[in-house]
């Protein structure tokens, strides 16, 4: 494994805003600190991070056509027109596709979902989904997490009398779609003041507004909570502001009244009650994922929307041998990739990784992209062949922009999109070595030398015997965790093995820690490069600190992420 050592490095906060919190919270001054570090700075701000409520959702007509976008609505259930519900493959498209059709079917009879197909049609609405809408008689379609760049989609929907509602939350290119209402927070032209909502947190608002509109109680909502707290944990957006609040509620629903479908599916996993956001990332995600990666995303959505036992039970079967499927494709792919990246002994002079086999599979190309960064720390794309094109996936480090790196090559890109960190693209096959060439210049120009190698940032320093149950108590209140809001990273130093720690499955570190009077046992996924460094010696250690439940008993385990001697 060719890890690069981790430079350590403790983050800072103001110590005036510390002492200010810890006067008005009487609170210890280690957690002051820890709020101060997520942004915390007031008695109000942190009662509202301590104190999540719906009461502090934004109103939803402060996002910009929401009035449009509720008329229209009413209009179709007025009329009884045919509504086209249109979800993206992955999960916030599919989670959001069930969501908003099981909220409709509660006041309109007439409707229809649509999940395009990744390999025909590819990502955001296709043409063909708008001829299908017309040979169905829908007069209106409510696209969900794409639709913001579907200029000409929308523009061929009109000339057949079809309307669009579009609910999205990716970045407009240049125009936006002459659609009848354009929902997304990150419109220039919009004054929504929470821009980090997930495409299902859109849909979210919408129906919001829909209840607001009628004054209906807001019970209809809750039903959806866990379908949006999956999309804000697969989406990877900032759990901060409405999508803490929404988070919060939502695990609340997913952990104590999960619907049928997903409590098949937990069984199938042999996953363990209580969900957190990073359990949904890694135990839900990847199955509801697997259905549009490995066949067709509609499964997904007859998953969520499963009210009978027995049609959940054999959906969740069938999703978890598609996940299956899927992470045996990944592996064989990533173990390829990683020989294509090491074969060439310089490999490591290089600043970015570009790798090529035709024979990859598309759906977990990205995937791929993500873990060769995990170990090379490098931007890196990953391509593949799809209908005579190479189409790729690149992944980024942190600091550095990969969607501007591929720009720079703009001419030689049949198409592209993307954010920051990820991006997908699509070239001729005669321009993929010219591509390499040129992408290789752009990041080797822009790249900061300080940003190649990676950084550890720890929170704070402390002691074993620091980690009592009062402690845990309050540390669990800091809960969801995730972007923006990442659990705390602790270091204690000077730590000691006295030889019970191993190795697991050959890849596992599996530590068996004392300081002080104090034992702890610990994981370390993939990071059994560093035995040599534990096994009966003396050394410093950073980690997360989780509480694990197994067969109903609840223990804390360190989550390591790094060891020093």
């Amino acid at each position: 494994m060719h890890h690069q050592a981790k430079e350590w490095k403790i983050n800072e906060a103001d110590s005036a805003i510390v002492a200010h919190l810890e006067e008005v919270l009487k609170l210890d001054p280690f957690f002051c600190k820890l709020l101060v570090q997520r942004g915390i700075k007031t008695f109000e701000e942190a009662k509202q991070f301590f104190r999540p409520d719906i009461s502090q959702l934004h109103d939803p007509f402060l996002m910009k056509d929401m009035e449009k976008a509720v008329i229209r609505l009413n209009r179709a259930i007025e009329f009884d027109e045919k509504i086209l519900i249109y979800g993206d493959y992955d999960v916030d498209g599919t989670t959001s596709v069930a969501m908003m059709y099981e909220f409709l079917k509660e006041f309109h009879p007439h409707l229809e979902y649509y999940i395009p197909d990744r390999y025909k049609e590819g990502y955001g609405v296709s043409m063909e989904g708008v001829d299908y809408a017309k040979q169905n008689g829908i007069t209106l379609i409510i696209s969900i997490d794409c639709g913001i760049n579907a200029i000409k989609q929308v523009e061929h929907a009109k000339t057949l009398g079809i309307d669009f509602i579009i609910c999205d939350h990716h970045l407009p290119k240049v125009d936006i779609p002459a659609a009848i209402a354009v929902l997304d927070p990150k419109r220039p032209d919009c004054n929504y003041p929470f821009k980090e909502l997930s495409g299902c947190g859109v849909a979210f608002k919408l129906m919001q507004a829909y209840l607001k509109h009628h004054n209906l109680p807001t019970t209809p909502l809750n039903k959806g909570l866990d379908l949006l707290a999956i999309s804000i944990a697969c989406d990877i957006v900032p759990i901060i502001g409405e999508n803490r609040i929404l988070a919060h509620f939502g695990l609340k629903k997913l952990n104590q009244q999960p619907r049928s479908g997903l409590r098949a599916l937990v069984r199938e996993l042999g996953r363990e009650y209580p969900f957190s956001i990073s359990d949904i990332v890694f135990g839900i995600g990847p199955s509801i994922n697997a259905a549009g990666r490995m066949s067709d995303a509609k499964l997904a959505v007859q998953l969520l929307l499963a009210t009978d036992k027995k049609v959940g039970g054999h959906l969740a079967k069938e999703l978890k041998n598609k996940n299956d499927k899927r992470r045996v494709f990944e592996g064989e792919i990533t173990i390829a990739a990683k020989e294509q990246v090491t074969r060439p002994n310089d490999w490591n002079t290089k600043k970015s990784i570009v790798v090529y086999d035709k024979d990859w599979h598309k759906g977990v190309i990205g995937i791929v992209a993500a873990k060769l960064v995990d170990e090379f720390h490098r931007p890196s794309i990953v391509f593949t062949e799809s209908n005579g094109l190479i189409v790729g996936s690149a992944r980024s480090i942190k600091g550095f922009n990969v969607h501007q790196a591929i720009q720079q090559s703009e001419e030689l890109l049949v198409n592209f999109g993307g954010h920051q960190y990820a991006a997908g693209l699509t070239l001729n096959p005669k321009d993929l070595d010219q591509f390499k060439t040129e992408f290789e210049t752009s990041v080797s120009q822009t790249i900061n030398k300080k940003d190649l190698v990676p950084i550890q940032y720890i929170d704070a320093e402390l002691h074993f015997s620091d980690i009592t149950p009062k402690f845990l108590r309050i540390l669990k209140q800091f809960a969801p965790f995730g972007p923006s809001n990442r659990r705390p990273i602790f270091a204690s130093y000077r730590v000691v093995d006295q030889g019970h720690s191993k190795v697991l499955k050959e890849k596992h570190l599996r530590l068996d820690a004392t300081q002080g009077k104090k034992r702890f046992t610990g994981i370390g996924f993939n990071m059994n490069e560093h035995f040599e460094i534990v096994n009966n010696q003396t050394f410093d250690v950073c980690y997360v600190i989780e509480e694990n439940t197994w067969r109903g008993r609840k223990r804390i385990q360190l989550r390591l992420k790094d060891v020093k001697e």
